[in-house]
């Protein structure tokens, strides 16, 4: 394990140059990039990325990956991320289970761990479950870090940050901890709001009282709208929607390459739109919301009709957003992927008929990341500001 202090450095880093060089060299791989290609890419003069290099790698951020060819000359060396030098918790908070991963900085999953939660059981006793994956998840990996967090309450500032918060960030890497969970809450600056089935979180402040607790900085946002962010970063491009179905249902919007969160991070509250007048109650107060009828027929077992409800709503969503393709995911979903992803496709299709599109349907695809895959956007909710990349 490289034990450079490129945890604290990362914080450091505000250039909007430095995050375009290293997300080029994320991109590049294990291959690595010459400076050439840096300055070509980036429009940076040579000079420049060499200044930048040359930091990154007293950072233990980049490192050396051999030597390159050139057309003429001495061959170019070229130089690659070190993904190990930083790293990032994401946490998954559902309704009935956590979910925690530790990853690096190419997004790679090095550590993880998963407990059932009674989100209902009040603050104190999910903020004491939330500390120890934590800590269980940063110790197994890196070493050392059991009870660390614990030890940093007792040195914190004005601003809610702990004393001893750079020499922890040196010594494991790490940049801090994104915690996804069901919305209505306000990501700016991580409250909870009436969480739908859990009146009791209304107006918590998440984040800070988190970031106490641990000592490090905690970014909170909705379930879906990390796990829309992951995909971005990872390589899905244009508009697109991540539907999440599993102990509830919701929206991760992307629009244009950026995760759209709305003015009051309301966006994507997709399970409460009501498509069915009169219809059976919902959690939120209303009635025929596409959530209540989609989970009433798998209670049912009738998977088949939970798909076709799940494709009206998403028909919905496609003509009023008009994207370019709709990812599918959450526990329920992979339960039963086949049928939800035939059913939904085979709205989209009727519809597309019916209105006669050239280009025919919207496609609609499982989403990659499987189980993990709002727990792993958590984490991005960290790593992807230090490569420019903040909203995908």
């Amino acid at each position: 394990m490289n034990r450079t202090d490129g945890g604290v450095n990362l914080l450091a880093l505000r250039s909007h140059n430095t995050a375009l060089v290293l997300d080029l060299l994320r991109a590049a791989g294990p291959d690595g990039i010459s400076r050439l290609e840096l300055a070509e890419r980036t429009g940076l003069t040579p000079q420049a990325v060499s200044k930048i290099t040359a930091r990154l790698r007293e950072e233990g951020l980049a490192a050396e990956a051999g030597q390159r060819a050139s057309t003429g000359g001495k061959p170019r060396t070229v130089l690659r991320l070190v993904p190990e030098a930083g790293h990032a918790v994401g946490v998954h908070l559902d309704r009935d289970e956590l979910r925690a991963v530790l990853a690096d900085l190419d997004g790679s999953v090095v550590g993880e761990r998963r407990v059932p939660l009674d989100l209902g059981a009040g603050a104190e006793s999910v903020l004491g479950v939330v500390v120890r994956e934590v800590e269980g998840v940063v110790g197994e990996v890196l070493g050392g870090a059991q009870g660390i967090f614990g030890d940093a309450e007792d040195g914190l500032d004005e601003d809610g940050v702990a004393a001893s918060l750079l020499g922890l960030l040196g010594r494991l890497g790490l940049l801090g901890v994104g915690v996804a969970l069901p919305g209505p809450l306000d990501h700016a600056h991580g409250v909870l709001h009436r969480l739908t089935g859990f009146p009791e979180w209304d107006g918590f402040p998440l984040r800070d009282v988190l970031a106490g607790r641990l000592g490090v900085p905690v970014v909170v946002d909705k379930d879906t709208n990390a796990a829309a962010l992951g995909l971005a970063v990872g390589g899905e491009r244009g508009s697109f929607a991540y539907l999440h179905l599993g102990t509830g249902l919701g929206a991760g919007l992307v629009i244009g390459g950026t995760v759209h969160r709305g003015a009051r991070t309301g966006a994507g509250e997709f399970g409460h739109q009501v498509i069915q007048l009169d219809g059976p109650p919902c959690s939120c107060g209303s009635r025929g919301c596409v959530e209540a009828l989609c989970l009433a027929a798998i209670e049912r077992g009738d998977v088949r009709e939970a798909a076709r409800v799940l494709g009206e709503g998403v028909s919905n969503l496609v003509a009023l957003l008009d994207i370019d393709l709709v990812l599918l995911g959450g526990r329920t979903i992979e339960a039963a992927p086949e049928p939800f992803v035939r059913g939904v496709a085979a709205v989209l299709d009727a519809r597309a008929r019916r209105e006669g599109a050239s280009d025919g349907a919207v496609p609609v695809r499982l989403a990659p990341g499987g189980a993990r895959g709002v727990a792993e956007g958590a984490a991005q909710l960290l790593l992807a500001p230090v490569f420019g990349r903040a909203d995908g």
